[in-house]
This record gives C-alpha cells, sequence and structure tokens, in this order.
C-alpha cells in the first residue's frame, strides 16, 4: 500500500453512522463525610472525583487487597496447602477462626481474609510465603512501588493499626484496580458468601461476606471493608454498569455505605462505554490496472472504550491515494484510528471486500510486428 492519505470525507460519513449512548452529568460533585475519597474509571485509573486524595491514612483492613492479591499470585503458581502454626494465629481482631494444626490452601486463606476479614488468615499466608512479617512486608511494599503507589508504606499484612503502616485514597483506588485484574480475586470478592474447605479437619465452612454494599448497591462487584479505632471506616468499592467499570474508595467515613452510593452514581454519569465498529461501513478506493476501476471494503469492529461523557473523540480514516492490481479479497486496506486527544482508544481496518484481478493488456499492432522483426535477427 502505498502513498498513504488522510481521506478526511469518511470521517464525517463514520460520524453520521454512529449510535452512541450519552451519559446523564451529574450537576456537582457529591458531598461527602469522609475525611479522604476517590473516584476512578476502573479501566484506566482515570479520576472522576477527588478528596485529599492523597493524604497518608491509616487504612485498616483494607490492606488485605495487597496481602490476598500476592496471595492469590503465589496460588497461581502453586496452590500449596498451609499448615497453621501457634505463631500464625497469634493476632487481634477479626478472624476465620483458624487454629494451630489445621490445614488448607492460599487460595482458601484469601478468601478467608477478604470475605470476614481474617487476620489470622492474613498472618497465616503471609508467614507460609515468606520467614517472617518483616519480609511480607518487604513484598508488599515492592508490589506498591511497582504499581506505583507513592504514598504508601505497609507494615503488617492485616493492617491492625501502626504509626508506619498507612496509604491515601489515591493509592488504594491504584492498587484496587490492579487487584481487580486478577481473576481470581475479582471472582472472591463479588461472592456475597463462599464456602471453604478445610483439608484438616476434614469440614467446610460457609463465611458470609461482610461488605454490605453487595446488596445495597446494584451492580456492586466488591471489593474491601476495614475498620479499626484509629483508621475509623474504611472502604474499597467496586461496580459495574453498561459496559462501565468504576472504583471508589473512603477513608475515615462514618457513613461509608451512603457515601459510596453517591461516589458510584457519580462516577457512572461521567462515563460512558462507546463501542466501535465499523462493521456497516462500505467505501470504494482507487485502482490501478485493474479489471474494475475502484475495490469496495468493509470495516470491522474494534471492541469498546470507556470514556468522560464529556470529551470528543476523532476518527481518522487512512487509506492509500489508489491501489496497484490486483487486489485481494481479504487484503488490509486502510485503518480507522479513533483518539482522544493525544491518546489512541482504538483502530478498526479496511478490508477489501472482492478480488480486483490486474488487467490483461493487448499488444499495440506495432509491438507485435517489433517481437516478429526480433524473432528474425536475434535467438
Amino acid at each position: 500500500m502505498k502513498g498513504k492519505r488522510i481521506v478526511s470525507f469518511l470521517v464525517s460519513l463514520l460520524l453520521a453512522a454512529a449510535d452512541w449512548p450519552q451519559p446523564a452529568f451529574a450537576a456537582s460533585p457529591p458531598q461527602i463525610s469522609a475525611k479522604s475519597a476517590v473516584v476512578v474509571n476502573a479501566d484506566d485509573g482515570t479520576v472522576l472525583y477527588a478528596k485529599n486524595e492523597h493524604e497518608r491514612l491509616a487504612i485498616a483492613s483494607t490492606t488485605k487487597i495487597m496481602t490476598a492479591l500476592l496471595t492469590l499470585e503465589a496460588a497461581a503458581k502453586k496452590n500449596r496447602t498451609v499448615t497453621i502454626t501457634p505463631e500464625m494465629v497469634r493476632v487481634e481482631g477479626s478472624s476465620m477462626g483458624l487454629r494451630a494444626g489445621d490445614q488448607l490452601t492460599l487460595r482458601d486463606l484469601a478468601e478467608g481474609m477478604l470475605l470476614v476479614s481474617g487476620n489470622d488468615a492474613a498472618n497465616s499466608a503471609a508467614l507460609c510465603l515468606d520467614s517472617s512479617l518483616e519480609k511480607f512486608a518487604d513484598r508488599m511494599n515492592a508490589k506498591a512501588a511497582e504499581l506505583g503507589m507513592k504514598d504508601t508504606h505497609f507494615v503488617t499484612p492485616s493492617g491492625l493499626d501502626s504509626g508506619s503502616h498507612y496509604s491515601s485514597a489515591g493509592d488504594m483506588a491504584i492498587l484496587a484496580c490492579a487487584a481487580m485484574e486478577n481473576a481470581d480475586f475479582s471472582a472472591i470478592v463479588r461472592q456475597k458468601s463462599m464456602q471453604i474447605h478445610f483439608i484438616s479437619p476434614d469440614k467446610t465452612c460457609t463465611f458470609p461476606n461482610h461488605n454490605k454494599l453487595l446488596s445495597m448497591y446494584k451492580g456492586c462487584v466488591g471489593i474491601k471493608t476495614g475498620y479499626t479505632r484509629k483508621a475509623g471506616r474504611c472502604l474499597v468499592s467496586s461496580a459495574e454498569k453498561d459496559g462501565v467499570r468504576v472504583i471508589a474508595v473512603t477513608l475515615s467515613d462514618p457513613d461509608d455505605w451512603r457515601d459510596h452510593t453517591r461516589l458510584l452514581d457519580y462516577g457512572f454519569n461521567q462515563l460512558v462505554c462507546l463501542n466501535i465498529d465499523d462493521s456497516s461501513c462500505c467505501i470504494s478506493l482507487p485502482v490501478v490496472g485493474g479489471t474494475r476501476q475502484t475495490v469496495k471494503t468493509f470495516g470491522t469492529s474494534g471492541g469498546s472504550v470507556v470514556i468522560r461523557g464529556s470529551d470528543s473523540i476523532q476518527r481518522t480514516v487512512e487509506a492509500p491515494k489508489f491501489l496497484y492490481a490486483p487486489v485481494r479479497s481479504g487484503q488490509v486496506l486502510g485503518r480507522v484510528r479513533y483518539t482522544c486527544g493525544s491518546k489512541a482508544l482504538a483502530e478498526t481496518e479496511l478490508i477489501a471486500a472482492e478480488n480486483v484481478p490486474q488487467q490483461q493488456i493487448q499488444k499495440i499492432w506495432f509491438q507485435n510486428i517489433w517481437d516478429r522483426i526480433k524473432g528474425l535477427f536475434f535467438f
């Protein structure tokens, strides 16, 4: 394909064919009780609302989002059986009822720490993966640095109060986005209750999820509650609607259930999911040296993208000035690019819908005479 050009008239043609929903914008940001809060687009982390989002605060058991993520990443490689030791259960606070000598898997421990916020489950996973809580904290902080969490320092796997154990609403949103991309993590936190099987003693226990928002808010799919006297009520939530995923975080919030309802509503009102589909687009491109002067093309689907409803999308159709025959059916002849400012959103292809063979040109009379003359004198 030679001599690409921007086919500007095709842009308006495609726009006219689009049927995209528009969000109902909230008139103003919600009024909430939290000391710190943030709402983000879960697809790319774009901040939609923020209140003191970089303030370093105690985060209580929302810490277990990190502990569970690391546990599940390790379990995906080898879901080893953990034998509970006295040291593992020597921790105060919420518990899933583990006793020394119990045996269950790493994944089971992740389920226990996420649903009933078991401090004993968090400690057990940490000491299984590393030889001490301090070394596991190093693992947590390394993962935080990898994710770009700049206002965070972990000390314990459970989130019990410590002067040097803290994070921010903004950083917890970063962590939540990463955790919800883990299929095992996402599958656990959306459950209102789960049955966990103990290998020894052989028993199955049903554990409820402490996250009441799963029942209170339509579309809620997680993720973790937290409370200590120092941290106050902490909550990280995620919800899905019409192809849009939103994550909200509040720290030190006495009215977190209602605040998250307001925050999630606000987030959904700012975003829209656009289906990128050019399959109904049919255009023709010039062909040189073919049995026909043009070739028909059809577009393809580019999936979906989530953007702010106030953003404008530019469609740019790239196609050659002309094509040389032969052209094969199914050949990629151009592309349609979707951008928002400098950000690339999606891309579709323009595909040849038919074959255009090369034209066989008959020789003119003097060319035929010349060929005969050459045949007489040249061998």
